[in-house]
């Protein structure tokens, strides 16, 4: 039984998922080639500024494109550590796309600047169980009970703002030219989910994205 929710955007993307090619009508020309490496398989599963949770070497890349005021975004977190537990092949890529408002952006630069001092996964687990109105306040006062530098994490962003807002700009980018109207919004290997799963239907997407991945081996023997 494969999982018919998903909807397979090809073995390497044709370096070129735009929204329209989704839903069957053409598939625009690349703007630049600046976009065009925006949308590659390399820099939508693995993005180098981006760590990997779950087995960083797996076989089977799940991208999940969040915001930390997503209350759909946090019921599905703990499913996502499900799926990390009872496949330990499968590796875990989270893309920030804060479209829900301020606090939104401010959450997710933070997090990505603690990882100059190690503490990304911590930092992540901490604002997505966050319970309540996020501010500002609330997510420096989030992040310093998971043990985060708070003011260390603020100059890093300062230090490494220009990489930061990029970083953000390219998941924008991919999550808007995939089509998602919303987050969560996934791609489990070569399939594009748009919205939230049960671990069961995970498994059944990873199990599909790995038979994919194998037959185009096959083919390109």
């Amino acid at each position: 039984m494969t999982f018919k929710a998903a909807v397979r955007f090809g073995a390497i993307i044709a370096l070129s998922l735009w929204a329209g090619a989704v839903t069957g009508s053409p598939a625009p020309k690349p703007t630049s080639d600046t976009q065009d490496n925006v949308l590659s398989k390399e820099s939508v599963l693995r993005d180098a500024d981006i760590p990997a949770l779950g087995n960083p070497q797996g076989d089977i890349t799940i991208v999940e494109y969040f915001d930390y005021q997503c209350p759909y975004c946090k019921k599905i977190a703990p499913v996502l550590d499900q799926v990390l537990r009872d496949d330990k092949q499968v590796r875990l890529v989270l893309k920030d796309w804060p479209i829900l408002g301020d606090p939104s952006g401010y959450a997710a630069r933070l997090v990505h600047a603690t990882k100059y001092q190690d503490k990304y996964e911590p930092a992540h687990r901490a604002l997505i169980s966050h319970t309540g109105k996020l501010t500002e306040a609330a997510i420096d006062e989030t992040l310093a009970q998971a043990g985060v530098d708070v003011e260390k994490a603020k100059a890093d962003l300062a230090t490494n703002k220009v990489a930061i807002d990029a970083l953000i700009k390219r998941n924008s980018e991919q999550a808007q030219a995939f089509g998602f109207l919303g987050t969560p919004g996934f791609v489990v290997g070569t399939f594009r989910v748009p919205g939230g799963l049960t671990a069961e239907q995970f498994k059944m997407a990873i199990a599909d994205a790995r038979a994919a991945a194998k037959k185009s081996k096959t083919k390109a023997k």
